[in-house]
């Protein structure tokens, strides 16, 4: 076979080679996004017949311990009275974690592994969805549906929040590097311009009972010792607030970090995720259209 005969033969065949690495499935979602995303999953639970994670670097059963603070006593379960449960076919994909009213014990997963923690230049991303009316179904107060720290609510600590004074409720995103890092002088957090506090916030969001909202929480060049660090909200796919030009330095003891869920929150959860880096934007614009959530990556 001549050379031209072979290029013939060769040439359309790595065309279609190419051509279907790179192409996109029906949902417009190709396979090398999903194998991108899938490299970087960390943890996921989808709430689907179990809470069990169906993907876990750490302990993969959910957690229950008698109070929200520290020292944070853990032991695998649910709260007592089926307050927290699994609620068949309610679910973004499948089923969902149901929280039927505010209670007073901590829910969620152990963060060793789960959380993967870097001592130096740290990235990661959180993803969840939410159906819930605010200002409707969530009692007085503010309400954390997830925060992840090993001390308190703001030392060290990333969490996403529902303001507690504002009519309609704020939506907030909070990234609190440890306590003398972000607020050397003690100051009192009352007495704090917004400007000053590690603070998103969303004005009018879209939460509502009737339809699901995406969550998603990046964070990157976190513990470099320098004011870099940046954590970005998004709320279906769009980018709506970001904290940067920070000094982020987290010191955690991997062994007390807790994934909590549903502090004082009543509504719906689903399809609970952390990954290992900061996804870009075009990559959590991937991961909200992902047709049966993130167990399409695995």
């Amino acid at each position: 076979m001549n050379l031209n005969a072979i290029l013939r033969t060769a040439v359309p065949a790595v065309l279609v080679l190419i051509l279907a690495g790179c192409a996109s499935a029906p949902d417009g979602v190709s396979r090398s996004d999903r194998t991108r995303l899938g490299a970087a999953l960390a943890f996921h639970a989808g709430f689907d017949g179990t809470t069990d994670a169906g993907r876990a670097r750490g302990d993969h059963r959910i957690q229950v311990g008698p109070q929200w603070g520290p020292p944070r006593s853990v032991q695998p379960g649910l709260p007592p009275g089926d307050v927290v449960r699994i609620d068949p076919g309610a679910g973004r994909h499948g089923d969902a974690l149901r929280f039927d009213r505010k209670i007073p014990q901590l829910v969620g997963y152990l963060g060793e592994g789960n959380v993967p923690y870097r001592s130096d230049d740290w990235s990661g991303t959180v993803s969840f969805w939410l159906r819930v009316t605010p200002d409707e179904d969530i009692e007085p107060g503010y309400t954390d549906p997830v925060q992840i720290t090993d001390k308190g609510w703001d030392d060290a600590a990333f969490f996403v929040e529902f303001t507690k004074d504002e009519v309609p409720r704020e939506f907030r995103l909070g990234a609190y590097a440890d306590r003398p890092v972000w607020n050397p002088q003690g100051r009192k957090w009352e007495e704090m311009s917004m400007a000053e506090k590690p603070l998103a916030p969303v004005v009018h969001p879209p939460f509502r009972r009737d339809r699901w909202t995406h969550v998603v929480f990046t964070w990157e060049r976190f513990n470099t010792g320098r004011p870099e660090g940046v954590t970005r909200l998004y709320l279906d796919g769009e980018p709506r607030g970001e904290i940067a030009a920070r000094e982020q330095i987290f010191t955690w003891d991997p062994a007390n970090v807790r994934l909590m869920l549903g502090l004082a929150y009543t509504g719906w959860m689903d399809d609970l995720a952390v990954f290992d880096r900061a996804l870009a934007p075009a990559e959590v614009r991937v991961l909200h259209r992902l047709p049966g959530g993130v167990a399409d990556l695995y």
